[in-house]
């Protein structure tokens, strides 16, 4: 009996235990759920801030999106190679090579290439890059809609590496060309365009950087730097403020491995817009032109034309009978600003000066002899002989795009003064030549023939049959030698 006493007792103490244990247990349980089950502490003027933001960005990308477009284009390549599905981007593949694979193609393949355009008029007028439709045998052009088109060139300009098509349609959704140049670094900016061949994708950034030059792409520089993503496929894509207004046309990147990285360029909508213009009114681009030899002031030159700061442009030759002559404009003055506007270096005068139509007078603020100014000068059209002929012909120099070697030329790339030809402007992209010449190159001799000029090289090559072997003596990085191209 007292045995069983005491087992009860045992069993009643142990379940009091238990019911105390549970209890605590259960209390923490509660306490654990609680603690993660707790709302997060984000103040309502956060997320009103936050969601305002985000349906504002949502707003623009609506608006702007049916004006941008897909672009594939196809040409027949003559030699063989391999491809890349991933990399169908003419610039990627001036960069980093069209040949990724070994699977060999014979000749005279078809090569297909991905681009984005941007429609700037109703009728049917696509703004895009040079180097998205430059060798195209055809240009098909897919709106947001998914409705297809042909596309027809309008105009193509390699210098700045603009273009323009059409297609036949009207009614289109547009963008509003903005003010480039009122851009600020750090302001917010969209990139609209197709990488890789996906549709319509959106990404977003800041302006890191305005008035980029000698970044190797084009002959006429003043690129937007963003780090809003831009990646194969994009070129010819909107870049747009967030008021919708297109600001650029996204052009290339900066990569080590043909991926984003951070670095993409734009060509602003004012240089854009100035060579569509021209583009659509006389098929080509007329430049103007001042005449004048220019260099960047560094700090010794400064010291030695007793200037206060290093901004503007040295003149180191005046060109006879040019603009700049009959303005008065010596050797060793220094031009500060134009119409109104500061320049920095040359690329920014250049570019400046070939976006003035011909026949307008503008202001010019120099420094001569120590001394500020202001002259009128009067821009001229560029000379035809400093202009670039296009590589038109039908055998193994086709591609091929040179121009005269003018003084400015002569001493930016330190050509000796004995070194006459014509110097290689670019190389486009499956030309017969490519991989055996390059970009500045000086054609000296071809088939034993000197060259002096453009029009020495346009005789003699029109005459070279298509499957006639050519032999070239070329100048490269101070050394002359011969090279011979096989006929097609």
């Amino acid at each position: 009996m007292e045995r069983r006493r005491r087992l009860l007792i045992t069993a009643v103490t142990f379940s009091v235990i238990g019911l105390i244990v549970g209890l605590v247990v259960s209390s923490n349980s509660a306490f654990c759920l609680k603690t993660y089950a707790a709302e997060p502490k984000i103040s309502k003027n956060a997320v009103d801030i936050l969601s305002r933001t985000g349906q504002a960005m949502a707003e623009v990308v609506a608006a702007i999106k049916p004006a941008v477009v897909n672009i594939s284009t196809s040409h027949t390549v003559s030699s063989s190679g391999a491809s890349n599905p991933f990399f169908n981007d003419p610039f990627f593949n001036r960069f980093f090579g069209e040949e990724f694979g070994h699977m060999k193609r014979p000749k005279g393949y078809k090569q297909s290439s991905l681009g984005s355009g941007v429609i700037v008029n109703k009728d049917g007028y696509i703004l895009t890059n040079y180097h998205v439709i430059k060798d195209a045998d055809e240009i098909k052009v897919k709106l947001s809609d998914n409705r297809e088109f042909k596309g027809k060139v309008i105009g193509k300009d390699a210098r700045t590496d603009i273009a323009v098509i059409k297609i036949d349609s009207d009614h289109l959704p547009t963008l509003l060309i903005g003010d480039s140049d009122k851009l600020k670094v750090g302001e917010m900016v969209i990139a609209i365009g197709n990488p890789f061949g996906l549709n319509q994708t959106v990404t977003s950034g800041i302006v890191s950087a305005t008035g980029r030059a000698n970044v190797g792409i084009a002959d006429y520089e003043d690129f937007i730097q963003t780090d809003a993503a831009i990646n194969p496929g994009n070129s010819g894509g909107a870049l747009v403020n967030v008021r919708g207004e297109l600001v650029g046309i996204n052009t290339a990147i900066f990569s080590t491995s043909g991926g984003y990285q951070g670095i993409g360029f734009a060509i602003p909508s004012t240089m854009a817009k100035t060579v569509m213009e021209n583009l659509i009114r006389t098929g080509k681009v007329v430049r103007g032109w001042l005449g004048v030899s220019i260099q960047p002031i560094t700090p010794e030159l400064s010291k030695q034309f007793n200037l206060k700061g290093q901004k503007g442009v040295l003149v180191g030759d005046v060109t006879e009978d040019s603009p700049a002559e009959k303005a008065a404009i010596r050797r060793g003055d220094v031009i500060i600003g134009y119409n109104g506007k500061e320049v920095e270096d040359p690329a920014n005068l250049r570019n400046m000066v070939a976006n003035t139509p011909p026949g307008k007078e503008v202001a010019l603020r120099i420094v001569h002899d120590g001394k500020a100014e202001t002259v009128k000068v009067t821009v001229a059209e560029l000379p035809a002989e400093m202009r670039m002929l296009p590589g038109k012909f039908d055998n193994s120099l086709k591609g091929i795009q040179v121009q005269n070697i003018t003084k400015d030329l002569r001493r930016s790339l330190g050509l000796p003064g004995q070194i006459a030809g014509v110097l290689i402007s670019d190389i486009e992209e499956g030309s017969p030549a490519g991989g055996v010449l390059a970009r500045n190159d000086v054609i000296m001799e071809i088939n034993r023939k000197g060259i002096k000029d453009v029009k020495d090289f346009e005789n003699v090559v029109s005459g070279i049959r298509s499957e006639q072997n050519v032999l070239l003596l070329i100048y490269r990085d101070g050394a002359t030698f011969y090279v011979t191209l096989s006929g097609q």
